[in-house]
């Protein structure tokens, strides 16, 4: 937090040792350490309500929308049968309320071992953490990779949406992970997982290492992208990793479309050019394929 002379009060959010984003918030609403972070939230004019986990904005009222439709409805307009639902972190209830509006799941397990980031996402964020109240909805608070470890030929879909590969999610970013969502899922199944953002230089070496490991653990795998105000130089990745299907020649637009969801970044079209990226993510990708 800062203030300059005009006694206006910001966020400010180191992307990189030289980089910055800053954001004039009216007020801080909570702020409490946890036994794995620090979570803070803000009230700001022009991005609403901010959580903050360790001093990074996780998600806005204002973007939320982006990152959680993206992660889900790319895998739900591919898989053609998805049941069972994995989703490991979650706790803001985003991904989770995405994943209710299709009837054909029967269960969404979420594991997320902080109780008061739930805690706080159901009590500031509540048009987000309603994903919480549906019955299919089941919350786990232990750790991600010890929950996949007593898991086998479970799930149609694992969603990995803990936050970034260091701290105490470090251990859902290394390469005995990945291979336990593949042996957790069935043997058409499919992962999607948040990929972070290539653009600056400290974060290519993580980028690089999370593609160079699931490529090893899945049959196919491909990165897709969206524009997220609020992330690191506003661009994020998503990986989606499958046992059999690819998301964009198993992809079936019209079968999508029937269902009439409502949508506000989502849409079929999208949904192709995401996985037509830029030149410099396509080479660090095929560097990382061909070690």
């Amino acid at each position: 937090m800062e203030e300059n002379s005009r006694m206006d009060i910001w966020f400010s959010q180191m992307d990189t040792e030289n980089v910055k984003t800053s954001v004039r918030v009216d007020k801080q609403l909570f702020s409490a350490q946890s036994e794995y972070q620090r979570i803070d939230v803000f009230e700001s004019q022009e991005f609403g309500k901010m959580i903050v986990l360790d001093g990074e904005i996780i998600f806005s009222e204002a973007d939320e929308f982006i990152y959680n439709e993206m992660i889900v409805h790319v895998p739900m307009a591919v898989h053609p049968e998805v049941k069972k639902v994995l989703i490991i972190g979650g706790g803001d209830g985003g991904v989770a309320r995405a994943c209710i509006d299709y009837p054909e799941i029967q269960t969404i397990d979420v594991v997320e071992p902080d109780q008061l980031f739930i805690d706080v996402s159901r009590k500031f964020f509540p048009e987000t953490a309603k994903g919480f109240d549906d019955n299919r909805v089941r919350i786990s608070n232990v750790d991600g990779l010890r929950f996949l470890r007593g898991c086998q030929a479970e799930y149609d879909l694992i969603i990995n949406d803990s936050t970034d590969p260091f701290g105490h999610t470090e251990g859902l970013f290394t390469k005995e992970f990945y291979g336990s969502c593949f042996r957790a899922l069935k043997e058409d199944g499919v992962m999607v997982y948040q990929h972070g953002s290539p653009f600056y230089d400290e974060d290519e070496a993580a980028f690089r290492a999370m593609h160079r490991k699931v490529y090893q653990c899945f049959p196919i795998s491909r990165v897709y992208q969206a524009s997220i105000p609020t992330c690191p130089a506003g661009y994020w990745m998503f990986g989606f990793a499958s046992k059999k299907y690819h998301p964009l020649t198993d992809f079936d637009p019209d079968r999508w479309n029937q269902r009439k969801i409502k949508t506000w970044y989502y849409t079929t079209n999208l949904h192709m050019g995401a996985f037509m990226l830029p030149k410099y993510v396509e080479e660090l990708l095929e560097e990382e394929e061909n070690r």
